[in-house]
């Protein structure tokens, strides 16, 4: 039968440095006869991946949220549909995760989206593995452990750097990580592409025994609360809680079973991917829209909502609804609270002064697997800054700060104008190994320096300090 073949999406992962971006440009760069379309996730401020792949006829489309496996999910959602419009220009499609991410939940997107299982099919996952550096990272990154679990293609990058006992060692201890993966052997990431493209190797039934929980996604909210409301005027009320804002999104029309809620669910991981609207106490929340509702004035705090038509609406929160004491009121009558519980009966005992408005009943309730956290003392410092930098000095810079934090630098790259240099200067590096070579002309372009340090309890303030004295 002449079904549309749907087009084969290879997801490219490794921890920071492991040789990501140059396997990237080998394969852009190859006589493979494919259109590819890029999608690549940056971590930090400054977007350095893009500028850092070489131009080729295929497109790259940079996704710069953060973690690719967290809110970013339904930008990914977003990108490939928009795709979908295009079927024309592209018969794959690479993505590139941030060195950070587990891919987990990435891979789980081509299953949990109706729309993309219709359109795409999952490759496979290929994992670099930086030989030279892997064994500390494993010790102190999880995201590192899944990338290898998670693999159906292990590249062993940076052979060059590693004595072939040790090499064999570590093979070894990878292919107990992970039997089912190939494992490749490689020198900046230069291996045939055959071994990472066209591979049809992701097999969900083997990753469900591995996991079992695979197909239970990460949500960016926590909490689902269902309500029957007429129509008018209501007010949410929170208490203080954790954080000084909680994200919100309010659906219309919401069901109360369990399809109608995964379907809400999915829509509202699309809501999330948007930048959130500030809310302020007394402000009006939008329906359908992603907002951040501040909550760092003391006391209790109100929002307010319109329902234009009466039916079910469902608030998914950032947070457990208990965690804000929220309480949701109709305009009418008065309530207030009773050991816990709310009542608008006159002979009840008034244990706290009145609230206006009739509490409102939760009419169904879902708590969600809220995304996973990243190592809070893991972050990434962004310079960028125009102007030119005196050599003698940068060089200085850059050996004094890898000696000292080369350790708890995961990854640097960027690239810097220096003066006399005609050409961009472009660097990379992981730890305390750095690579840098003159790039492509300057030109008509502004003479930026951008810079991105990703590491462990890292000084920002002075890096950038340090790094502006170096200008000229």
């Amino acid at each position: 039968m002449n079904m549309p073949r749907k087009v084969p999406v290879t997801i490219l992962t490794g921890f920071l440095g492991s040789g990501k971006t140059t396997l990237l440009n080998r394969i852009l760069t190859e006589e493979h006869g494919k259109r590819i379309a890029v999608i690549e996730n940056e971590y930090g401020e400054v977007g350095i991946d893009q500028a850092l792949v070489i131009n080729a006829d295929e497109e790259v489309f940079e996704m710069s949220n953060g973690c690719i496996c967290c809110t970013v999910r339904g930008d990914l959602i977003r990108v490939l549909n928009n795709l979908n419009k295009r079927r024309d220009k592209f018969d794959y499609v690479l993505v590139e995760t941030t060195g950070l991410a587990d891919p987990g939940p990435v891979a789980q997107t081509f299953f949990m989206d109706d729309e993309l299982r219709a359109e795409y099919a999952l490759d496979g996952i290929v994992t670099l593995v930086d030989a030279a550096h892997i064994e500390q990272q494993l010790g102190r990154s999880d995201e590192s452990t899944e990338q290898i679990a998670f693999a159906d293609v292990l590249v062993l990058n940076k052979t060059d750097l590693v004595n072939s006992e040790a090499l064999d060692s570590l093979e070894a201890r990878l292919r107990g990580m992970n039997r089912m993966a190939q494992v490749v052997r490689s020198e900046r990431a230069n291996v045939p592409v055959d071994t990472v493209l066209d591979l049809s190797a992701f097999d969900l039934d083997q990753v469900l025994e591995r996991r079992p929980t695979f197909l239970e996604p990460e949500y960016p909210f926590e909490w689902t609360g269902v309500y029957s409301l007429d129509t008018g005027r209501y007010e949410l009320n929170l208490a203080e809680g954790p954080d000084p804002a909680m994200s919100l999104v309010v659906v219309s029309g919401q069901g109360t079973d369990d399809a109608a809620l995964r379907e809400g669910a999915e829509w509202c991981v699309r809501q999330y991917a948007e930048p959130a609207e500030i809310i302020h106490p007394g402000e009006e929340i939008p329906a359908g829209k992603h907002v951040s509702l501040r909550l760092d004035s003391p006391g209790r705090k109100s929002f307010f909502f319109e329902v234009d038509a009466p039916g079910r609406v469902g608030l998914y929160a950032q947070h457990l609804a208990e965690e804000f004491d929220l309480q949701l009121k109709n305009a009418d009558g008065e309530a207030f609270k009773l050991g816990g519980n709310f009542c608008a009966e006159p002979d009840c005992v008034e244990e706290t002064p009145r609230i206006k408005g009739a509490l409102v009943p939760v009419e169904a309730e879902r708590t969600w697997v809220a995304q996973h956290e990243h190592d809070d003392e893991v972050g990434s410092i962004s310079i960028e800054v125009d102007g030119d930098c005196d050599p003698q000095k940068l060089n200085g810079w850059l050996s004094k700060l890898l000696s000292e934090r080369g350790v708890d630098i995961f990854r640097m790259k960027g690239f810097i104008s220096v003066a006399g240099e005609s050409r961009r200067f472009v660097f990379q590096g992981v730890h305390m190994l750095f690579d840098g070579q003159p790039d492509r002309e300057w030109g008509d372009a502004p003479r930026r320096n951008q810079l991105v340090f990703i590491g462990r309890n890292l000084d920002g303030q002075s890096m950038r300090e340090e790094f502006e004295a170096c200008l000229i």
